[in-house]
C-alpha cells in the first residue's frame, strides 16, 4: 500500500514540468505554458524548452547555454545579462525581448524572429543568425564578429559602434539602418540592400560590397580601403570626401 501511495506522488509530480521547472527541480519542460514566469538567474544550462511559451517571462541573469529552445516564444521576455551560449533559438519568437549584454556567442538563431529586441552590447561572436528578422533592433555596440547573418533583415536597426568584423551579410536587408562607426573590416557584404544606411566612419576596410545597393547611403569620413566596390549602385551615395555620387 506504501508503495502505490509512493508511486502515485511521484507519477503526479511528473506529470506537472511546469512546477518542476518553477521550483527549481527540473530543467527540461518542451512546449509548457510559463508566460511571465519568474526564472532569474534561474540554471538552465542545456535545458530542454523547445517550443515553450515563455512570453514576458523573466530569465534575467539565468544560465542557458546550450539549451533547446527552438521554436519557443520569448516575446517581450526580459534576458537581459543571460547566459545564451550555443543555445538553439532556431525559428524562436524574440520580437521586442530585451538582450541587453546577453551572450549569445555560437548560439543558432536561424530564421528566428528578433524584430524590435533590445540587444544592445550583447555578444553574437559566430551566432548564426541566417534569413532572421531583426528588423527595428537595437544592437548598438554589440559585438557580432563573425556572425553569420545571410538574408537576415537588419532594416531601420540601431547598428552604431557594433562589431562586425568578417561577418556574412550576403544579401542582408539593411536599409536605413544605423552603421555610424561600425568595424565592418572584412565582412562579407555582396548585395546586401543598403540603401540610405548610415556608415558615417565605419571602418569598411577589405570588406566585399560587390553588386551591393548603396543609393543614398551615407559614407562620409567611412573607411574604404581595399574595399570590393564592383558591381555596386553608388546613386546618390554620400562619398568619404563628402562628395554625392552620380
Amino acid at each position: 500500500m506504501f508503495g502505490f501511495l509512493v508511486a502515485g506522488a511521484i507519477a503526479g509530480r511528473a506529470a506537472d514540468p511546469a512546477a518542476d521547472l518553477l521550483a527549481g527541480q527540473e530543467k527540461d519542460c518542451p512546449k509548457c505554458n510559463l508566460p511571465g514566469a519568474n526564472l532569474k538567474r534561474f540554471d538552465l544550462r542545456a535545458a530542454n524548452l523547445a517550443g515553450a511559451n515563455l512570453g514576458g517571462a523573466i530569465l534575467h541573469g539565468a544560465n542557458l547555454a546550450g539549451a533547446d529552445l527552438a521554436g519557443a516564444n520569448l516575446t517581450g521576455a526580459n534576458l537581459n545579462k543571460t547566459d545564451l551560449k550555443r543555445a538553439d533559438l532556431i525559428g524562436a519568437r524574440l520580437g521586442e525581448a530585451m538582450l541587453y549584454e546577453a551572450d549569445l556567442s555560437g548560439a543558432d538563431l536561424t530564421r528566428t524572429d528578433l524584430a524590435g529586441a533590445m540587444m544592445g552590447s550583447s555578444h553574437l561572436t559566430f551566432a548564426k543568425l541566417g534569413a532572421a528578422n531583426i528588423a527595428d533592433a537595437d544592437l548598438a555596440d554589440a559585438q557580432m564578429h563573425g556572425a553569420k547573418l545571410r538574408g537576415a533583415d537588419l532594416a531601420r536597426s540601431d547598428l552604431s559602434g557594433t562589431t562586425l568584423r568578417r561577418a556574412e551579410l550576403v544579401e542582408a536587408h539593411l536599409e536605413a539602418a544605423s552603421l555610424v562607426r561600425a568595424d565592418l573590416r572584412g565582412a562579407d557584404l555582396e548585395h546586401a540592400d543598403l540603401r540610405n544606411a548610415d556608415l558615417m566612419r565605419a571602418d569598411l576596410t577589405g570588406a566585399v560590397l560587390s553588386g551591393a545597393d548603396l543609393k543614398g547611403a551615407r559614407l562620409l569620413l567611412a573607411r574604404l580601403t581595399d574595399a570590393k566596390l564592383d558591381g555596386a549602385d553608388l546613386a546618390g551615395t554620400i562619398m568619404p570626401d563628402g562628395t554625392t555620387h552620380e
